[in-house]
């Protein structure tokens, strides 16, 4: 019986990137296309996903393109073609959110939901899974029950789980503000990050509540504690989210959660992991080292205050020490322990009286002894006559973090694991008859593969018998050079022959070839999952802008599974006046500690506190917020400010549009 296998699932910018996930032990990748991948600056040609397709496949790991923007009709054809050049390139599964794909003739590959398609109830799995998605990764915001209850229900398609990353605040595909404001859609793959920028929170009074807070922004998805409940849940696919970060990134993160999987499956022996080999590393991964704002596991265990980046979105690093004293040349500052190197290029932020963040880069830094270390940075550390900026509130006292060490980035610049494939290495000698024999070398590897290659020639006893099978062992297991190591060696007894190193080396070359050969060989193509027939009924018969419909494909679709009244994306600029701009389980009033849940059976407090609207100011715009407490969901609202709306209706574009 097949043991349910777990797969770790890595982002990658580009091939490169993705064949070091590869190498740092990622069983998946997924990573943009030439266009339509809901990261617009994240793109390749088919030609490197061709070659990252290669290199994955020599360890049986998968690639998953990205084709989730939400499409004109204009776009379809082309979207189609590309579907097939991914194909034909290799690729192994697409990752859509435009349910318009499956009403065109698409290549047999495997469909794989994006998290744009928002996917938290057990009806809308279930039918995503009855139309042909083999795989789909769920909303951040589930809980294990939320998860469990979906698995219930789900039982041919392989459930996904974000565990690491930044943390969108609305409900993916659900959030339209970036539209509304600079006509940037994230649902096209372009979105503006509006949720990062600094707001003023007001009452309906207009009394401040909170000034220039970053309360959209969220802390950084990390479930690392969660992994073995996750997997107790129904979850079989674990994803990394960062399609924009660098290389160093994505070994280090890889390698955290690779070395957290291989614990984890020495201790569950019932699962197996769904690609070969194993990953070794030069490095202690640390994934606090990386860009992030703080880690949350978001509500997987249920809902917590502590979940906001409210104080900046940027990357404040980790703590490093205090300052000790400032001139206006230079300041001196001591770590907290002796081991913390300082060096050129290091990057140091604190917090200013205001609480905003502030930083600096290192020029030159010269160590004092043990823990003291003076530092020239590349500002004024005082404003000089000429106005050069200089460090804001940098004084004696202050909390200094290292946001970039230059060490870990020299680090991790370099080779940084290695990957191989557990094989074990049988020789043996054959007879052919009429004096023709030889040896025999077979290589099997730890999937089952198998690889042989032969030499004829005498097998004449050596005149050192100890050192001719020295010899054997050492030529016959060094396989350094190719994806394999051997796990065992087994001899023939008396295998004390002479035979050249040359030979050897080409019968273990030859071996190498016909395993390899193998592996490709034996290496199946996912299967594309075929829809329930006849078409079954979506979970509702009306859909509104949040469903994304965007072309008239789309509109079939869904009109195909018994959708009676199908509105048009957001996108079609159909939406008159204020709307629901994002939709979050995250609660300003609740991180605020304003909910009337948090007021139950508080003396004095409860029936005080009610979930009237709030509004958020930054600049001139404003956005009301309303809260839906029995979901407990909070709607930011607002409209589509019109010289966006202007600059949109003057491009000759073609789209759905419900009430043309």
């Amino acid at each position: 019986m097949l043991r349910p296998q777990l797969e770790l699932l890595s982002p990658a910018r580009n091939a490169e990137i993705g064949i070091e996930a590869i190498t740092h032990g990622a069983d998946a990748v997924y990573i943009g296309g030439p266009d339509m991948g809901a990261r617009d600056k994240a793109t390749n040609s088919v030609a490197d996903i061709e070659r990252l397709v290669r290199h994955a496949h020599r360890f049986h790991s998968r690639i998953f393109v990205t084709l989730n923007t939400i499409l004109r009709d204009d776009e379809l054809e082309p979207a189609r073609r590309l579907a097939w050049q991914l194909y034909e390139a290799g690729v192994d599964a697409l990752i859509i959110q435009d349910m318009g794909l499956l009403e065109l003739d698409m290549p047999p590959i495997q469909l794989h939901a994006s998290t744009q398609t928002d996917i938290r109830t057990p009806d809308k799995a279930r039918f995503l899974q009855d139309v042909g998605i083999s795989q789909m990764v769920l909303a951040r915001e589930l809980s294990l029950r939320e998860i469990q209850a979906i698995a219930a229900q789900v039982q041919q398609a392989t459930l996904e789980f974000f565990i690491h990353g930044a943390l969108c605040v609305a409900y993916s595909g659900q959030c339209f503000i970036s539209h509304a404001h600079t006509g940037r859609s994230a649902n096209r793959g372009n979105c503006s990050q509006e949720c990062r920028l600094p707001y003023t929170v007001k009452d309906q009074s207009g009394a401040i509540i909170a000034h220039d807070k970053h309360v959209l922004s969220l802390k950084d998805n990390d479930q690392s504690a969660n992994l073995e409940a996750l997997v107790d849940a129904g979850i079989r696919c674990f994803k990394i989210e960062g399609r924009y970060k660098d290389m160093a990134t994505v070994k280090n993160v890889t390698a955290h959660y690779r070395q957290l999987f291989d614990q984890l499956l020495k201790r569950r022996p019932e699962f197996s992991r769904s690609s070969s080999g194993h990953s070794t590393f030069t490095f202690a991964p640390q994934p606090e080292q990386g860009f992030n704002r703080g880690g949350t596991d978001y509500f997987v265990n249920g809902r917590k205050a502590d979940i906001g980046a409210f104080d900046t979105p940027k990357h404040a690093g980790l703590l490093l020490g205090c300052v000790t004293a400032v001139t206006p040349q230079y300041f001196d500052l001591e770590t907290l322990d002796a081991d913390r190197v300082l060096n050129n290029g290091d990057s140091l932020t604190w917090w200013d009286l205001q609480g905003e963040l502030q930083g600096v880069q290192i020029n030159t830094t010269q160590h004092l002894g043990g823990k003291q270390w003076r530092v020239e940075p590349n500002l004024a550390v005082r404003p000089d006559a000429t106005g050069t900026k200089d460090l804001k509130d940098l004084r004696k006292g202050t909390d200094l973090h290292r946001n970039r060490d230059m060490t870990w980035e020299r680090l991790l610049a370099r080779p940084s694991a290695e990957r191989r494939i557990a094989v074990d290495v049988l020789l043996t000698p054959w007879q052919a008859g009429a004096g023709a024999g030889g040896l025999e070398l077979t290589l099997l590897d730890e999937d089952g593969f198998a690889g042989s290659a032969r030499i004829e020639r005498m097998l004449e006893p050596a005149r050192d018998a100890v050192r001719a099978t020295q010899t054997l062992r050492e030529q016959l297991t060094r396989l350094g050079t190719t994806d394999f190591v051997a796990r065992d060696l087994q001899l023939p007894a008396g295998a004390t022959w002479f035979v050249p190193v040359s030979a050897l080396n080409g019968l273990r070359r030859d071996a190498v070839a016909a395993l390899e050969a193998a592996r490709t060989q034996g290496l199946e193509r996912l299967p594309r999952a075929r829809p329930v027939e006849p078409p079954v009924y979506y979970p509702e018969d009306t859909v509104s802008y949040l469903a994304n419909v965007y072309n008239g494909k789309a509109a079939e679709f869904y009109a195909r599974h018994g959708v009676k009244v199908i509105e048009s994306a957001y996108e079609s600029h159909e939406e008159r006046g204020e709307v629901s701009l994002m939709i979050t389980k995250h609660c300003v009033r609740f991180s605020l500690s304003l909910c009337p849940k948090q007021a139950k059976g508080v003396v004095g407090v409860q029936g005080t506190v009610r979930a009237q609207p709030l509004l958020l100011q930054h600049g001139e715009e404003t956005l009301t917020l309303r809260f839906d407490c029995k979901p407990c969901e909070m709607h930011v609202v607002g409209a589509m400010r019109p010289g966006v709306l202007r600059q949109l209706r003057e491009q000759p574009i073609t789209f759905y549009r419900a009430r043309s």
